[in-house]
């Protein structure tokens, strides 16, 4: 359902990548696949990054698809937090468990921070 969004991203970053490094790569005598290693994957990784996040966040809170497909069976935390609030009526534990997978989300974009410095744009 989200995939969408993780094309848009990762579209923009190949597009923005110069032919002619691709080209240099060639020349230098790079096979496609260690040109692709080295060439554009380092400077498609923001776009990379980008879509993962924007596929993650929403991924957590979602509770209706689970529900849908996994039946009643399934257990997935965003149905937990969604049952607590709503059938077991445990305000506080429901509570609880959104602080903690906001904490969760807080150190995965955190991380992807990091790493959109380290691998931040090259070209």
């Amino acid at each position: 359902a989200y995939a969408p969004f993780a094309i848009l991203p990762i579209y923009v970053a190949l597009d923005t990548i110069p032919k002619s490094l691709l080209e240099a790569a060639s020349d230098l005598g790079a096979r496609p696949f260690t040109s692709f290693r080295r060439v554009v994957l380092p400077n498609s990784m923001p776009g990379v990054l980008a879509a993962a996040l924007v596929v993650f966040v929403p991924t957590v809170g979602d509770y209706v698809t689970p529900a849908m497909v996994g039946g009643p069976a399934s257990t997935m935390i965003g149905t937990l937090i969604q049952s607590q609030f709503g059938k077991a009526n445990d305000w506080p534990f429901g509570a609880a468990l959104s602080v903690c997978v906001m904490l969760v989300i807080l150190c995965v974009v955190l991380v992807a921070r990091g790493a959109d410095r380290r691998f931040g744009s090259r070209t």
